[in-house]
């Protein structure tokens, strides 16, 4: 099945809604009482900068596209544009909403089919924060999905729920991000297996735009192919965050996961993030 229309809608959607609502002020009571509402809501939890593999347990409002490079065991580069991420929306004051192109994968084999994965969605709720003025915490549950609507054998054959609990600590200018959620399919689980992510990240705010960061990602297997077996990484990275006009700004991230469990999938993977908050 080929999608090579569906990303390209959607990327031009969400192009068109993030200019919508930089507009100035006067141009659209609608857009002012989204945005003041939106400021409202980040204005009570941290200001900390979103990991580059963790998902944050922050809301955020923004367009995101991410790059990724992994050395697969047969010592081959496979490259994923996009990795799933698209638009990030903010309708209330709890509330996140996350609508992401699904990622385009280029295996550089001569057996491997090049094509888009599945789509995914991203609904977050926010049971509890506090800024640094106050705890500088926050707690946040997180349910996500995906469609199997890859092309080829790009994407799983079935699709999947993925109920997730994150949180946050922060203590001058450290910070720890966590979450935990398990992958759960709606048919041949046996098949699929349930695969358990853990994923923690620890940031240092250098300065005012400079996050250096180290994460911990874990997945452990839970029936499927894989079953019993742990895969690990270590990822040191750093994140830089810049303001460009009231709301609008410009986050850019790199960093290395390097598998340090036995069993891995890959290793080496490089990632790239780039992100206009708005």
């Amino acid at each position: 099945m080929r999608l090579n229309s569906r990303p390209s809608l959607l990327f031009l959607l969400t192009i068109v809604t993030a200019a919508g609502m930089a507009r100035p002020a006067h141009a659209q009571s609608f857009i002012d009482s989204w945005q003041d509402r939106v400021n409202r809501t980040q204005a009570e939890q941290p200001r900390w900068v979103t990991p580059l593999v963790t998902v944050t347990p922050r809301l955020e409002q923004e367009l995101r596209t991410d790059f990724t490079r992994q050395i697969t065991p047969a010592h081959t580069d496979t490259w994923t544009y996009g990795n799933g991420k698209g638009l990030e929306l903010i309708p209330a004051r709890r509330i996140e909403l996350l609508f992401n192109v699904p990622p385009y994968i280029q295996h550089n084999t001569a057996t491997g089919k090049d094509g888009f994965g599945d789509t995914t969605f991203l609904f977050k709720y926010r049971i509890y924060a506090s800024n640094e003025k106050n705890n500088n915490a926050i707690l946040t549950a997180f349910l996500g999905g995906s469609i199997p609507t890859g092309s080829y054998s790009n994407g799983s054959t079935d699709a999947s729920v993925t109920p997730t609990l994150a949180g946050g600590k922060g203590i001058g200018p450290f910070d720890v991000q966590t979450t935990l959620g398990a992958t759960l399919p709606v048919a041949n689980s046996n098949k699929l297996g349930r695969p358990i992510a853990w994923n923690t990240a620890l940031q240092w705010k250098a300065d005012p735009h400079w996050w250096p960061e180290v994460e911990f990602n874990s997945t452990f297997y839970k029936g499927g192919p894989n079953d019993g077996k742990t895969q690990n990484f270590v990822t040191p990275g750093i994140v830089a965050r810049y303001p460009l006009h009231h709301r609008l700004g410009v986050t850019l991230g790199a960093g290395i996961q390097i598998a340090t469990s036995e069993f891995h999938t890959y290793d080496h993977g490089l990632t790239f993030t780039a992100r206009m908050p708005f």
